[in-house]
């Protein structure tokens, strides 16, 4: 906030304000505004600046969300996995299913209370413990997608979606059962309360480390066009083109 304060500062008495009159989320909108306001090497080395570079890396995309939360569910059926398939080759995916959770210390154990109830905190156990076991997004996507666009409840929708997906189920449930599954959600939590600004309801995406409200709209109306907007090397064929909803935090 103080740096923050301070560059208002400066860019007040250098006339820069008068000229960049605009929210800071909008300062990395284009490379015109990025100039515009003077920051065009801060936004360029945060990655969230349009253009193209010689030695691109994948767009850091993270999704914050909830196993059973509806508006979750339906951004997995919609725009998560179409995005995976089709531009998963420029994207370096990051899920953190937590959510709308709330977790308390219990003894050497986490007790964890879910928007949507303790089926969700099952999903949400089942659904990390899947990324620690599979490691690579290549195997723990399409189950984990499986598995939210089921509408059954997690045990069973694990059981159906092992059937289809290569995934060791026994080892993903004994991790769920088990004080790895409690470390790891706990860890899924520091995640999602690190978050700056804090999370207000779930889908929450972030595009390398940067969340605003537009960057959210336009990841739920067309995510693959987002991230092709966003990559700064040669567009893959994939980017030649192609409701919005959410589940709200409740105040603690």
């Amino acid at each position: 906030m103080m740096l923050y304060l301070l560059l208002m500062v400066v860019w007040y008495v250098t006339g820069v304000f008068a000229q960049c009159n605009l929210p800071p989320s909008e300062w990395c909108s284009s490379r015109m505004t990025a100039q515009l306001c003077q920051v065009e090497k801060q936004c360029e080395l945060s990655g969230y600046l349009p253009g193209v570079s010689a030695n691109p890396g994948p767009v850091n995309f993270t999704l914050y969300y909830e196993s059973l939360c509806p508006d979750c569910q339906r951004f997995f059926r919609e725009q998560m996995f179409k995005a995976y398939k089709t531009v998963g080759q420029i994207m370096n995916i990051t899920l953190v299913p937590y959510g709308n959770a709330n977790e308390q210390k219990d003894g050497s154990k986490w007790k964890f209370q879910c928007q949507h109830g303790p089926q969700e905190c099952r999903g949400n156990l089942i659904e990390t413990c899947t990324i620690f076991n599979e490691k690579k997004v290549q195997n723990y996507l399409p189950f984990i997608h499986c598995m939210e666009v089921s509408g059954v409840m997690p045990d069973e929708a694990a059981e159906k979606c092992a059937k289809q997906f290569p995934v060791d189920l026994d080892s993903i449930l004994k991790c769920a059962n088990g004080s790895k599954g409690n470390a790891l959600e706990h860890h899924m939590a520091l995640q999602t309360d690190a978050l700056k600004p804090p999370h207000q309801y779930v889908p929450w995406v972030t595009i390398n480390g940067v969340h605003t409200e537009k960057m959210e709209k336009e990841a739920e109306r067309d995510l693959v066009s987002l991230i092709c907007d966003t990559y700064q090397g040669v567009k893959p064929s994939a980017c030649s083109r192609s409701t919005h909803h959410t589940c709200w935090r409740q105040k603690a």
